[in-house]
């Protein structure tokens, strides 16, 4: 069974910036394949897309992060990885890992989903 464990939150002053990691398991041989993805959820707010990583690496952004934050994978470790710099309080909101197909492309490989961090970010 696939899954995806996130890591890294936490509360950081406006401006600092913060790591997330998202481990992935139960992929075999073809994380490589897998596009994973960052989105997040604020109280009250629909969850959002914010960074695509694709295995041909390939990235996009939201607009809202362009810029501030860059999403990178290792596959040797199964793990991706996102960068935020310079965090604004508007993006205070749970992270969630997402692993999946490229369904650009067709590629139906299933929709997983981790439990979610938390980032706080203090004006």
């Amino acid at each position: 069974q696939v899954r995806v464990v996130e890591s890294g939150g936490g509360t950081v002053q406006l401006g600092e910036s913060l790591r997330l990691s998202c481990a992935a398991s139960g992929t075999g041989s073809i994380f490589n394949i897998y596009t994973m993805d960052w989105y997040r959820q604020a109280p009250g707010k629909q969850r959002e897309l914010v960074a695509t990583i694709t295995g041909g690496i390939s990235t996009k952004y939201a607009d809202s992060v362009k810029g501030r934050f860059t999403i990178s994978r290792d596959n040797a470790k199964k793990m991706v990885y996102l960068r935020m710099n310079s965090l604004k309080p508007e993006d205070t909101a749970v992270y969630y890992c997402h692993a999946g197909g490229d369904k650009s492309k067709g590629l139906d490989l299933g929709d997983y989903w981790g439990q979610g961090t938390q980032v706080t970010v203090s004006s």
